[in-house]
């Protein structure tokens, strides 16, 4: 028996993962249904755990990959790489009706410019309120408030520091987490309950992990369509955040 635990464990990271995940969103909808009422959805629950086991293991390890730093985990690295998060976004499209995507036609195209616009914004005036005064600083945090994809992104591209790209990333993902929470308890007063609202809150929000997660508390139905658009979000978020913002903003600071 120990010896095929260890061969899992030493041969078998990404199953282990893969199983390690299945019991964190397990566990996460027992705490849902049973401590919360399906209030806060699972999902939610299963982020903040994980983000608190990713905390965990970069303090027993003083790594930086989190709970992947620890061996027996190091499958969660594959699992929660680049790889499979792009395809696990982009197999939710599948599930999209062409007839209703079209129906949010000029509006659905205001709500990705604003919600690429709106955030980088707020962002950006919130750092400058901290002490941030460079172009590169600023355009990393503010991208980070548009998604926690496109902070790390734009960071890179202008060469910001590790610091200030941790903290884009940080930024992103407290912004999904406060979308994904509060999506259910605001469905029903902004109309939240079709699929072209959806993909207008989709284009809104920008954050597919706090958009699909939020959706799926709500409606599990609505979930392809606000994952569509803020996909489509987080892909305009990297392509005008380090070129087209940061020029604007070096020619203000």
């Amino acid at each position: 028996m120990t010896e095929s635990l260890h061969k899992i464990v030493a041969e078998q990271g990404l199953v282990l993962a893969f199983a390690l995940v299945g019991v964190l969103m397990w566990l996460s909808a027992v705490v849902c249904r049973r401590l919360t009422a399906g209030r806060i959805h699972a999902s939610a629950i299963a982020i903040v755990a994980a983000l608190a086991l990713a905390w965990l293991g970069g303090v027993l390890t003083g790594g930086k990959k989190g709970l992947a730093d620890v061996p027996a985990f190091a499958g969660l690295a594959l699992l929660g790489g680049p790889m499979l998060r792009d395809f696990a976004i982009v197999a939710t499209a599948f599930e999209v009706d062409v007839s209703e995507a079209r129906k949010a036609g000029l509006v659905g195209i205001i709500a990705l410019a604003l919600g690429t616009i709106v955030p980088f914004v707020v962002g950006v005036l919130i750092a400058w309120s901290f002490g941030y005064r460079d172009a590169v600083s600023l355009a990393t945090l503010g991208a980070g408030a548009v998604t926690y994809i496109v902070g790390p992104v734009t960071g890179a591209a202008l060469g910001a520091s590790s610091p200030v790209i941790a903290l884009s990333i940080a930024t992103g993902v407290f912004k999904a987490v406060l979308v994904m929470t509060l999506t259910p308890f605001v469905a029903r007063f902004i109309g939240l309950d079709n699929p072209r609202s959806a993909m207008i809150f989709g284009g809104l929000m920008g954050t597919v992990s706090g958009v699909t997660g939020g959706l799926a508390a709500t409606d599990p139905k609505l979930v392809p369509y606000g994952a569509l658009t803020a996909t489509f979000h987080t892909g305009i978020g990297c392509l005008v955040c380090p070129s087209l913002f940061f020029i604007i903003l070096t020619h203000l600071t």
